[in-house]
């Protein structure tokens, strides 16, 4: 990572109030390396460049620490992982988290498990499956404290995708745009069904590039009805 990048990746961390060393830039330096490399490859991104990477990937990941604690509870689930993001960050940055990264396409999937072990990051179990399948899973159903999600799917849907996997009192903090009170709206009666609740929505700005953004987190307050999530394409075909 070249040295404008890293001063705009711990200028734009300390906007979240967190102060990276240099065990987290070097980590986060292999990252970006690993991603440049397997971009196309592996269909990851479209943004390639160190500029937008720390900004879009990196910080925009990061800014879920302004809810996640660990202090309130260590495992977290990433659904619909891609290239790693948001979990590989928060990871880095937190890494007393115990990290699922949940990603259908096996070669998604396949970059991941080879990040995790390029970067040696320990308490990270890579997931091939989705949603639909591993939420019905006694392994994963009912047992994370928190689940994250970026760009994956409308709230409606992608609260039948995620509560499954949140015990009562855990938290699904969803990575969105800046426009999001119709799909709030929308994802009413949905929440309602599934257990949760909107406790806020948190607005911020991406720092370097001026994109706003926001992160909704949801309680979840009742378990999930054991019918759900219904089978693979139902929830995205005939949302709640």
């Amino acid at each position: 990572m070249d040295p404008e990048s890293v001063i705009s990746l711990r200028k734009g961390a300390a906007n979240w109030g967190l102060e990276l060393g240099s065990r987290e830039l070097a980590l986060f330096s292999r990252f970006m390396e690993s991603l440049s490399a397997g971009a196309a490859r592996h269909n990851l991104t479209a943004i390639t460049t160190p500029r937008e990477i720390v900004a879009k990937h990196f910080l925009d990941s990061l800014a879920g620490l302004l809810v996640i604690d660990p202090a309130a509870g260590t495992r977290i689930i990433d659904v619909g992982s891609g290239a790693g993001f948001p979990g590989l960050p928060l990871k880095i940055v937190r890494p007393e988290l115990k990290l699922t990264l949940l990603e259908s396409s096996r070669k998604k999937a396949d970059f991941l498990e080879a990040v995790v072990g390029e970067l040696g990051l320990e308490g990270v179990q890579v997931t091939g499956r989705r949603a639909e399948e591993a939420g019905r899973d006694p392994a994963h159903r009912g047992t994370y404290h928190w689940a994250v999600a970026r760009a994956v799917a409308p709230v409606s849907v992608l609260s039948e995708y995620c509560l499954p996997f949140l015990r009562v009192r855990g938290v699904l903090v969803a990575y969105k745009g800046p426009e999001i009170g119709a799909e709030l709206e929308q994802a009413r009666r949905a929440l309602e069904i599934l257990g949760g609740a909107v406790r806020e929505v948190l607005e911020f700005t991406l720092p370097g590039v001026d994109d706003r953004r926001s992160l909704v987190v949801i309680d979840k307050t009742a378990p999930t009805p054991e019918r759900f999530p219904r089978r693979a394409g139902m929830a995205a075909k005939r949302p709640l």
